[in-house]
């Protein structure tokens, strides 16, 4: 007998500003994630308000997942998929995000891929929004920061509902929600552009601005729950989580203290008011401490404990260590920084690896949600090498990958209710956080490089037929 249940759901995920390209096709307009440059592990990604001739962008060829998702889509059959998670591209639906009707050909771009999947026996598992809010929105409202685009969200998210009713049945709202939490998530999550901010890594931040961009989300989120479940009562809707998981770095008390604070903020914060519906009691303090005010309106509490999600999903990479003393040795990580934990390794880009730490969060969130939880997003950003022989040998991955898997059933041992295991990249893509192809994650290799160029052909990686018995034994083999 496995130790998972027989309909989970093994796959991966992508989200696409990071592998459509195809940036002005068929109507799509410019999104925020389309005005950022190229960046490397040493040289931050750049910002700009419109798009520079002669300047880089990565996501607008990408990896062409725009014509070569049947291709695709086979690879991920031929692995066994079950579910495959990616993003729609809000502009591609509404090219600015405040037209009156939505784009015939954004949506049927999506009919199709949908139809892909469904014809592989793959579940779509659709994220609304990842990362790509139109940049119009960002210059008419500063982005999330302003009321006006809850009802312009809620109106796009009714259009997906209706048009994918019966075919999806598995959605999230927003992707990483609590990155709004981290002066970086202003621009990426929130669209929020301040005066003087061009630096993707350090921009000028303005706290009150996120967290008010944030809470406009939480409503926008709830308001489409209530209507998704409206409009498909059997669809189920899901939040999704940036978890980084945070231990204190001694046991002295102060590191303690310090350690379950970033976790309130960075974890618990987003997931109590999407899960719980209404803000936890730490928020007041917090704000109190940082000069925030957050505006709220009358009826928002009530649509907030309306529009509690289905499940829980959430992305862990790593862990991180936090210490009072200021002067311990800071590592990076997924959007955000921490001591450097002497007992863990580290990948290229400096992420502390962790596997343990998946079976010690799935505990810690299932006992305080109490409803199913899926893992959407791991995996391991390494440079891969074309060997002589045209092959991959990524065992790296492949060991990574084992490890957070073998932790997982774990997890599940312990009474854990886990739906599915979605790891990021299952296809070569841009990074988010730095614009590389060289940080790649993927059972497939992409044929792209920094500077823009390659054919964009596919290859397997070794990986890639592990994690095919992987699925073919419901995680036993591995």
């Amino acid at each position: 007998m496995s130790v998972l249940k027989e309909n989970f759901l093994w796959g991966g995920a992508v989200a696409a500003n990071q592998c459509e390209g195809a940036w002005n096709v068929d109507g799509k307009g410019v999104s925020c994630a389309d005005l950022c440059t190229g960046g490397s592990r040493t040289t931050s990604k750049r910002i700009t308000r419109a798009v520079e001739e002669g300047t880089f962008y990565p996501s607008h060829e990408a990896i062409d997942f725009y014509h070569h998702y049947k291709e695709d889509i086979a690879l991920f059959a031929e692995m066994g998929f079950k579910c495959f998670r990616f993003s729609i591209a809000w502009t591609r639906i509404f090219p600015t995000g405040m037209e009156e009707e939505p784009n015939e050909a954004g949506l049927k771009f999506y009919d199709d891929v949908i139809e892909e999947c469904l014809k592989h026996a793959i579940e779509p598992l659709v994220t609304i929004s990842h990362y790509e809010m139109p940049f119009a929105m960002t210059e008419k409202y500063n982005g999330w920061a302003s009321r006006e685009c809850v009802e312009l969200f809620v109106k796009y998210a009714k259009v997906l509902f209706k048009r994918y009713k019966g075919k999806v049945k598995y959605w999230l709202t927003f992707n990483e929600i609590n990155a709004g939490t981290m002066p970086m998530g202003g621009y990426l999550s929130l669209g929020i552009l301040n005066e003087g901010t061009t630096d993707f890594m350090n921009q000028k931040d303005i706290p009150a601005l996120r967290f008010q961009g944030i809470h406009h989300q939480f409503v926008a989120s709830a308001l489409a729950v209530m209507a998704g479940h409206e409009i498909d009562p059997d669809c189920q809707i899901g939040c999704m989580i940036c978890h980084i998981t945070t231990y204190p770095l001694t046991c002295n008390p102060n590191d303690i203290l310090k350690a379950q604070q970033k976790d309130q903020i960075m974890n618990q914060f987003c997931g109590d008011v999407q899960v719980r519906g209404e803000y936890p009691h730490f928020m007041k303090r917090y704000f109190e401490e940082n000069q925030i005010t957050v505006n709220m309106e009358p009826g928002d509490a009530e649509i907030l404990k309306q529009g509690c999600v289905d499940f829980y999903t959430f992305s862990y990479y790593m862990s991180n260590c936090e210490s009072a003393d200021k002067d311990k040795i800071r590592t990076g990580g997924n959007l955000t920084g921490g001591a450097q934990n002497p007992y863990l390794e580290s990948s290229d880009w400096g992420w502390q690896i962790d596997p343990k730490g998946l079976r010690y969060t799935l505990n810690e969130l299932y006992g305080r949600y109490r409803i199913p939880l899926m893992v959407v997003e791991n995996g391991l950003g390494a440079y891969d090498k074309i060997e002589e022989d045209g092959k991959i040998h990524d065992e790296y991955r492949i060991d990574y990958l084992k490890k957070h898997i073998e932790q997982m059933k774990e997890a599940v041992r312990d009474g854990v209710d886990l739906m599915g295991y979605t790891p990021w990249g299952c296809i070569d893509l841009v990074s988010a956080s730095t614009g590389e192809m060289a940080k790649r994650y993927g059972f497939i290799y992409v044929e792209k490089y920094d500077d823009g160029t390659g054919d964009l052909s596919r290859r397997k990686k070794d990986s890639f037929d592990w994690y095919k018995k992987v699925i073919e034994s419901n995680g036993e083999e591995l």
